[in-house]
């Protein structure tokens, strides 16, 4: 009888995954922002109030030249949109972030207003992790916010697995790591091991300002300057946290997922 209630109550509830990306993108919470976008042709001459207020130092302005922003080393605190007089950096509300290239996150110069979204991996590599990618999650010294994150999309809602994305316990049956954290030094060999346990050939993606870059710690004499510095990475999620909205995006667009796909 328990086991014809629990059917009955399941089929009364019926499906609560997501329809994204078959559907609409779930909105993101109003005191998100998404991403930043820079305009640097409305910066005031001469102007740099939005570079002391940047806690991870992710914005400069050598000199007299072009505002820069680096979006992976970004906590998206939006004390630079509050700053700037003239308007020059903006959010956009959008919650596509990840870059395949570590470059393709600095913006600024002509033709970078935005991030140049991730494109899908080549031949070889697109035919072997497209359909079915298993990831060892390294935590390299995180406060555990990029990885409750990362733990929401196995669940019901988000639904990870439909999409042949599996969380894994060994490197040794991984297709590639997922790290966070800025890669403490007493981090930096367990990083290493776990690299070279993941057969060939292998992927590694940078998640969260501090695996990208540092993030708040950039700098520091106990951590890295990030995981690019260690293991060569092939995507780069920015946020602090990023939102498990963009976290899944990132992911798809490296598998080629969201070819075709209505706002991609």
């Amino acid at each position: 009888m328990f086991a014809i209630d629990t059917i009955f109550h399941r089929l009364q509830r019926g499906c609560q995954t997501m329809r994204y990306p078959d559907g609409p993108a779930p909105a993101l919470p109003d005191r998100h922002g998404g991403g930043l976008r820079v305009d640097s042709a409305k910066c005031l001459p001469g102007c740099s109030d939005c570079v002391p207020v940047c806690p991870t130092r992710a914005i400069t302005r050598p000199g007299k030249g072009r505002l820069k922003l680096d979006l992976g080393n970004c906590i998206f605190c939006a004390a630079c949109v509050e700053a700037c007089p003239a308007k020059a950096i903006t959010q956009t509300g959008d919650h596509r972030l990840a870059a395949r290239r570590r470059e393709d996150l600095q913006l600024g110069p002509p033709g970078a207003e935005q991030v140049r979204l991730a494109a899908a991996l080549d031949g070889k590599l697109l035919r072997l992790f497209g359909r079915s990618l298993r990831l060892r999650q390294v935590s390299a010294g995180g406060c555990n916010a990029c990885e409750a994150d990362t733990n929401v999309l196995g669940t019901i809602g988000w639904d990870l697995g439909r999409f042949g994305i599996q969380f894994v316990a060994s490197p040794r049956h991984a297709d590639g790591l997922l790290i966070t954290g800025p890669v403490s030094r007493n981090m930096e060999l367990a990083l290493r091991k776990t690299y070279e346990a993941v057969p060939d050939p292998k992927l590694v993606i940078a998640l969260g300002a501090c695996a990208i870059a540092g993030g708040p710690f950039s700098g520091l004499p106990p951590v890295h300057h990030g995981a690019s510095g260690l293991v060569p990475v092939d995507l780069f999620i920015p946020g602090c946290p990023p939102h498990p909205l963009t976290i899944l995006d990132g992911l798809l667009r490296m598998l080629g997922k969201l070819e075709g796909k209505a706002g991609a």
